[in-house]
C-alpha cells in the first residue's frame, strides 16, 4: 500500500487560530488605515505602512485557506467599521506605542498558534507570522529609541554570585518583612503597568467617540479599571523604591467624532481584556511572593467580570461573531 494522499482537513485548533487571526487582522487594517490618514512623522508612517501590509497579506492567506476548505469566511471588520476621515484622535507617539504592542501581541499569539498547528502549510504560515511580528516589534522599538520614546523596564544592581533559597520566608508576603521583589516579579509588574497605561489611553479615546450611552459607560469603566490596576502595580514597585517610568504623551486628543464602529471598539476592548487576563495568569505563575499572587488573582476576577459584561453587550447588539463550533449532538439526535 502506498501512502494515503487524502486531503488533510484542518483540526479544530487550526480552525480556531486562523479564525481569530482573521478577525484580528481585519481589525488591524481598520485601525492602521485610520492612523495612516493622520500620521505626520515619516518614521512613524513607515512603521504603520509595514504593519498594514502585514495584516493585508495575512488576510489574503487565510481567505485562501478557508475558501480551499469551503469554510465560510468570517465577516470580521470592513470599511463599514472605520471612517478614516474622522478627526485625529491619537498622537503619533500613541500610534508608535500601539504598533509596538501589536508586534508584541503578535509574537505572543503566534507562538501559541504555531505549536497547536499540525498541517505543514499552517505551520509554515505561523512561522512566517512569528518572524514578521518580531520584525515589526524591532522596527517600532528602533524608531521609539531614536525619538526618546522607548520606555525601558527598571534597572536593579547585578547580583554578585549565584544563590539558592534556604528559607520559606522567600514565599511570604503577608506580614512582617517582605523580601525584595525578584527581577522576574519586577518584569511582570512593569509590563502589566505598561499595558494598562496604554489601555487607559485607548479606552479613554473610545469613550469620547462612543455613540451609545451603554458603550460609552463600558469604555469609561474599562479606562477606570486600567487606571486602578496601574496604581496597584506602581505601588508594589515603589515599596521597593523602584521607579516605574511612564509617559503622558499617549493621552487622546479631544475629538468626539467616531473613527470606529461600536462593534469594532467593543471587539478591540475584548481582545485587549482577554490578552490582559493571559498576562496576569502568567504573572501569577511567575511570582512566588504570596501577596503578589493574591493581587493578581483579585485583579483577574475584576477583568473577568468586565469581560463578561462586554460579551453580553456584544451579543445584545448582534456584534458577536460566532467562532466555528462543534455540532450540537442533542439537536442532531432529535432528527
Amino acid at each position: 500500500m502506498g501512502m494515503n494522499h487524502e486531503h488533510i482537513k484542518l483540526t479544530a485548533s487550526e480552525m480556531s487560530v486562523l479564525w481569530t487571526s482573521y478577525l484580528n487582522d481585519t481589525l488591524g487594517v481598520c485601525t492602521i488605515s485610520y492612523f495612516l490618514n493622520h500620521v505626520e512623522d515619516p518614521d512613524v508612517r513607515a512603521v504603520l505602512e509595514y504593519a498594514l501590509d502585514l495584516s493585508k497579506k495575512h488576510i489574503e492567506v487565510i481567505r485562501q485557506i478557508f475558501s480551499n476548505e469551503k469554510i465560510p469566511i468570517p465577516l470580521g471588520f470592513t470599511e463599514q467599521d472605520v471612517n478614516v476621515n474622522a478627526k485625529r484622535l491619537f498622537s503619533d507617539s500613541f500610534m508608535l506605542y500601539y504598533i509596538q504592542n501589536m508586534g508584541s501581541a503578535g509574537i505572543n499569539s503566534y507562538s501559541v498558534a504555531l505549536p497547536v498547528s499540525s498541517r505543514m502549510d499552517i505551520r509554515e504560515y505561523y512561522t512566517s507570522c512569528l518572524e514578521s511580528s518580531a520584525e515589526l516589534f524591532n522596527r517600532t522599538s528602533n524608531v521609539m529609541q531614536e525619538k526618546g520614546l522607548f520606555i525601558r523596564a527598571p534597572y536593579i544592581p547585578y547580583p554578585n554570585q549565584a544563590k539558592f533559597v534556604h528559607k520559606q520566608h522567600f514565599l511570604a508576603g503577608w506580614f512582617g518583612e517582605q523580601r525584595p521583589l525578584t527581577s522576574i516579579e519586577i518584569s511582570f509588574l512593569f509590563f502589566n503597568l505598561y499595558r494598562n497605561t496604554l489601555g487607559t489611553a485607548l479606552l479613554t479615546g473610545f469613550s469620547q467617540v462612543a455613540q451609545s450611552k451603554e458603550v460609552r459607560q463600558y469604555m469609561i469603566r474599562g479606562a477606570e479599571i486600567a487606571k486602578h490596576h496601574s496604581a496597584v502595580f506602581t505601588k508594589i514597585l515603589s515599596q521597593d523604591n523602584i521607579l516605574s517610568p511612564m509617559t503622558s504623551e499617549i493621552l487622546p486628543e479631544t475629538s468626539k467624532e467616531p473613527p470606529f464602529s461600536e462593534k469594532l471598539m467593543m471587539f478591540h476592548t475584548a481582545a485587549l481584556t482577554n490578552s490582559g487576563m493571559g498576562y496576569y495568569g502568567a504573572s501569577m505563575g511567575g511570582s512566588t511572593r504570596k501577596d503578589l499572587a493574591a493581587s493578581y488573582s483579585r485583579l483577574m476576577i475584576e477583568v473577568a467580570e468586565f469581560s463578561l459584561d462586554g460579551a453580553n453587550i456584544m451579543i445584545d447588539n448582534g456584534w458577536f461573531e460566532e467562532p466555528p463550533s462543534a455540532p450540537n449532538r442533542k439537536d442532531l439526535a432529535k432528527g
